[in-house]
């Protein structure tokens, strides 16, 4: 049985150039990538604050999810990227406002940097709809 392919878009022209979509949905099953904490126009949200840099990260995969046609309460897993893994602690109490009551398996790591040096994290979401 074929599954359909949905791919949703934010309008990051970084998408057609690179060749991603913000999230792509097969069955029930929603992976959203990498997701940096901008706003509509590209611009880095709350420079040097990983608390406001996380929940803009939220507030990014929440609107995804919606035009997937599921919400923040199917996420399963949470990867929380972040540049300084001291500032976890920070990242993980702006998650819980999101995740607090699915409670999905996350994964906490670091890297070196992201493409923006400004970005102090992001965050990869996978969702499952129920039926």
């Amino acid at each position: 049985m074929a599954r359909t392919r949905q791919l949703i878009s934010n309008g990051n022209p970084m998408e057609k150039i690179v060749g991603f979509s913000r999230a792509v949905r097969v069955g029930n099953f929603i992976a959203v990538g990498g997701t940096a904490p901008v706003d509509a126009e590209g611009k880095t949200v709350g420079i040097g604050d990983v608390h406001a840099q996380t929940t803009r990260c939220f507030e990014i995969i929440a609107a995804a999810l919606r035009d997937a046609g599921s919400d923040i309460s199917d996420i399963v897993r949470t990867r929380v990227i972040l540049t300084d893994i001291d500032t976890w602690k920070d990242a993980i109490e702006a998650r819980k406002a999101f995740c607090q009551s699915s409670r999905p398996v996350d994964t906490i790591m670091a890297v070196t940097r992201f493409v923006n040096p400004e970005w102090l994290v992001e965050i990869e979401v996978d969702a499952v709809v129920d039926g």
